[in-house]
């Protein structure tokens, strides 16, 4: 492993790949229908958010391959959502000198492509940083950690955010795909929701973690709303190395009208 010396400008040019986190989520929160519709942000008239709180009953006996299709339709059709991802354990490194560990993630997404987050890292096993990030379309900014100020992605990275909803990707083919699904219950999580869980094969794990986690096949828990079908929160451990990574996802103000604009304070 390359040695490499902790400075904020070293620190910022490693995270710069860090970008690639928001796509990271932003593929475990939407199916690939969500790219059908206009470009820009979602007008704050059209903000039409859904009560995940609304006292909807699960019935325990419920079809969970039933549940699961309903699931996937969906989330097709989502417009906007806030996700909130922690991951503990063994580190997730997103940079090729296994330098920077994803620890956090909180952000918004908006159809077609945008999205913006503060993703929480740790450099070298021990420096707790902040970045934040915004994308849209083709366009990545990540902030610089010790300024503040953003810079454009530099070239030569690979991470569009719009491939990321590739109609073969996303939710859709990962619920598909789902495999010995069963219905573990009904749980109290923010009202009642249905416990999914299942296996997702190793191709579509590749899929949902960007790359990032390769060649196994992983047990994934989901908690679906019982109406909407709307996914709530999903979780899932994976091992690299022989540590086990513990991944968990909440979503949130489903059609929320979220103002996701390029940054201002954009260095040249």
């Amino acid at each position: 492993m390359a040695t490499r010396k902790r400075d904020g400008t070293t620190v910022f040019a490693a995270a710069a790949v860090a970008a690639a986190a928001v796509a990271l989520v932003v593929t475990l929160v939407l199916a690939s229908g969500a790219l059908d519709g206009d470009d820009g942000d979602v007008a704050a008239a059209d903000e039409v958010i859904v009560d995940l709180d609304d006292g909807a009953v699960a019935d325990p006996a419920a079809d969970p391959a039933a549940v699961v299709a309903s699931a996937a339709d969906a989330m097709a059709a989502v417009t906007s959502v806030e996700f909130e991802l922690e991951r503990s354990g063994a580190p997730i490194f997103i940079d090729e000198f296994e330098s920077l560990a994803l620890d956090r993630l909180l952000g918004q997404f908006t159809v077609p492509s945008r999205a913006q987050a503060e993703l929480t890292i740790t450099v070298d096993g021990d420096l707790p940083t902040k970045i934040g990030a915004v994308a849209i379309d083709e366009e990545v900014w990540i902030s610089n950690p010790v300024t503040g100020d953003f810079e454009t992605l530099p070239a030569g990275f690979d991470i569009d955010p719009s491939r990321f909803f590739d109609p073969e990707d996303g939710w859709r083919p990962l619920l598909a795909n789902l495999l010995d699904v069963e219905l573990v219950g009904v749980d109290d999580r923010g009202g009642d929701r249905y416990h999914i869980r299942g296996t997702a094969p190793a191709a579509e794990v590749r899929n949902i973690t960007v790359g990032l986690v390769t060649g196994q096949d992983v047990p994934v828990d989901l908690w679906v709303h019982p109406t909407t079908g709307l996914v709530t929160a999903a979780e899932f451990t994976t091992v690299i190395d022989g540590g086990e990574s513990n991944w968990q996802l909440e979503l949130a103000d489903y059609g929320a009208a979220f103002t996701i604009d390029p940054p201002e304070n954009v260095r040249a």
